[in-house]
C-alpha cells in the first residue's frame, strides 16, 4: 500500500533533493509544490510575490497542495507550508509527514552556496543567517508538529533516503 510522502523543512533542507531521491527510491511520482506553481503561473515566487504578495502565494501554496497530493507521491513542500494550520492538518491526515531538520548555520552555508533568489526570496531582508535563525524560531515547532518522522538534515543523502525508507517500510508492515 502506498502512502503519500510529504516532506517539510526550511529552505536549503534539502526536501527537492531528498524527494527526488526517496521518490526512486520507492517507486513513487515526485512532486515539487514550489515547481508546480510556478509552472502553472508561469512566473517565479519572487515575481508572484512581488506583483501579488506573500498572501496571495500562500493561497497557491495551499490550492496546489491539494491538487498534487491526490494520488501517492513524494511531495516536497516549500518551506512556509507549515505555516496554514490547515496545510498541516491536510498533510497529517493524507499522508506521513517527513521533516528534515538542520540547524540555521547549515541551512544559511547551503543557500550561500546556491542562492536562488529569483526564485526564493528574502523574507526579511536580512543576512541568510539571521533570516534563516529566524525562521527556525518561528517555524520549528510546526515543523516538529506535524511530522511523522524527524530526520537529521546533516546526514549524506543516501544516509537520508535510506533512514526514511526503513521508516515507511517499517510503517507498511505494521499495516499489513
Amino acid at each position: 500500500m502506498k502512502q503519500t510522502l510529504f516532506i517539510v523543512g526550511a529552505r536549503g533542507a534539502g526536501k527537492t533533493t531528498i524527494g527526488k531521491l526517496l521518490s526512486e527510491a520507492l517507486s513513487y511520482q515526485f512532486v515539487d509544490t514550489d515547481e508546480s506553481i510556478q509552472s502553472t503561473s508561469k512566473m517565479t515566487i519572487a515575481d508572484l510575490v512581488e506583483r501579488h504578495g506573500w498572501g496571495h502565494f500562500r493561497t497557491l501554496e495551499s490550492q496546489t497542495l491539494k491538487a498534487v497530493s491526490q494520488s501517492e507521491r513524494v511531495i516536497s513542500t516549500g518551506g512556509g507550508m507549515v505555516l496554514s494550520l490547515e496545510n498541516r492538518q491536510y498533510m497529517q491526515q493524507n499522508g506521513v509527514v517527513i521533516y528534515l531538520q538542520a540547524s540555521a548555520d547549515v541551512l544559511s552555508k547551503r543557500l550561500s552556496l546556491n542562492p536562488e533568489n529569483s526564485q526564493r526570496p528574502s523574507l526579511t531582508g536580512k543576512s541568510i543567517i539571521e533570516e534563516m535563525e529566524g525562521i527556525l524560531v518561528e517555524r520549528e515547532p510546526l515543523y516538529r508538529e506535524c511530522a511523522s518522522f524527524i530526520v537529521d538534515a546533516n546526514l549524506a543523502t543516501e544516509d537520508i533516503v535510506s533512514r526514511v525508507r526503513s521508516y515507511i517500510l517499517s510503517r507498511k508492515n505494521k499495516l499489513i
